[in-house]
């Protein structure tokens, strides 16, 4: 990644008691006393068979076997919550190296984004690279960069349409699949660059693969189910895939990251430096929802663990119920406050009421 010369990206001060070094010790320790490997196990393993081949059945069920309206709004839905889920437990480990102790196996989880549609490239330099350095910074982490119909920080600047935010945040949530497809990918590819970050060319290989991506996904899921199904319940079908992945995908980051209690910390000038050091910046601006919820922790792949993740990325989300413990404590030892809401319920609340919040001009 190479800034852009009007941005330069903040720096993290180094600390003499370093919270991100005594983090990895204690975690570390864990690991080798319990004789764990960091990365996926059987576990891991087993779900992504089992969303991916339930990924496979849906789609040919729905294109090939037309089944009745009802049946088939009903699978069109599951479908969505398949291209969430498994964003949420095979790419994103993946992409994060997490998933595998093996390279190749981690590069093939991280390639499952491409059988959704979207850029594999685009998402580690949005993600991985961007948004796990400089979370909740404006006008550098692009996920808190939602466009003029959101605000999604206090410095951000105020619209007159932000007083409604948090009532018609569902409906642009549910576009986020769409918009991430069909033109966010193409934005960055075409600007080179992730909100106001330049990113390094793209080789060959990666061009190539990102039209290949986008040639595949229109092909499977435009032209085959229109030629198919035909044109009106391909659109319906697609819709409601796309809508319910779409929020799904867009509610479950936003609960990490946007709600009532984390931060948006701003760099100390001139030097541009952030006020914390990185661990403790990444427990500020990051919340953990609904971690009792051995349900909601196997759908959303540890997503609802995302303290423990910022601070821990290449650990394999499988160990994160084990290893918040670990981080609880020493949140406790430094004096940090560890957010985390009870439900998801709970955490949804948390995050309207923060929209409303930013919805007003005299927080900024």
């Amino acid at each position: 990644m190479q800034n852009n010369p009007t941005i330069a990206t903040p720096k993290f001060p180094v600390s003499t008691k370093s919270l991100h070094a005594e983090l990895k010790r204690r975690v570390n320790e864990y690991l080798e006393q319990h004789h764990i490997k960091a990365t996926g196990n059987t576990k891991l393993f087993s779900k992504a068979i089992i969303l991916v081949s339930l990924f496979v059945i849906t789609y040919v069920h729905l294109v090939f076997f037309t089944p009745p309206t009802i049946i088939a709004i009903l699978e069109c839905a599951i479908f969505g919550c398949l291209i969430a889920s498994i964003g949420f437990n095979i790419m994103h480990d993946g992409s994060h190296g997490s998933f595998s102790k093996y390279a190749w196996l981690n590069k093939l989880a991280s390639s499952s984004i491409s059988v959704l549609g979207a850029s594999r490239f685009m998402w580690g330099m949005k993600h991985v690279t961007i948004h796990h350095t400089y979370t909740n910074i404006d006008g550098v982490d692009d996920d808190i960069e939602v466009g003029v119909l959101m605000r999604m920080a206090p410095t951000q600047k105020h619209y007159l349409v932000h007083r409604f935010q948090h009532i018609y945040f569902w409906v642009l949530y549910m576009l986020l699949y769409v918009f991430w497809i069909f033109f966010a990918d193409y934005k960055k590819y075409f600007s080179k660059k992730i909100g106001s970050i330049s990113f390094k060319s793209m080789t060959i290989a990666e061009h190539i693969e990102f039209w290949a991506v986008k040639v595949y996904h229109a092909i499977v899921f435009v032209v085959l189910p229109i030629y198919m199904l035909g044109w009106v319940s391909w659109l319906v079908g697609f819709l409601i895939t796309t809508f319910v992945a779409g929020f799904v995908l867009s509610i479950v980051f936003q609960l990490a990251h946007t709600v009532e209690d984390t931060a948006f910390p701003v760099a100390l000038q001139p030097e541009n430096r952030m006020p914390d050091e990185f661990a403790a910046h990444q427990i500020q601006t990051t919340a953990n929802f609904a971690t009792k919820s051995k349900l909601v922790s196997w759908l959303v792949g540890g997503l609802n663990f995302q303290i423990e993740h910022h601070l821990f990325p290449k650990i394999s989300h499988v160990h994160y119920p084990a290893i918040s413990k670990i981080v609880k404590e020493a949140c406790a030892d430094f004096k940090l406050k560890y957010i985390e809401y009870p439900t998801v319920a709970s955490a949804i609340k948390a995050h309207v009421h923060f929209l409303k919040s930013m919805s007003k001009p005299s927080v900024a």
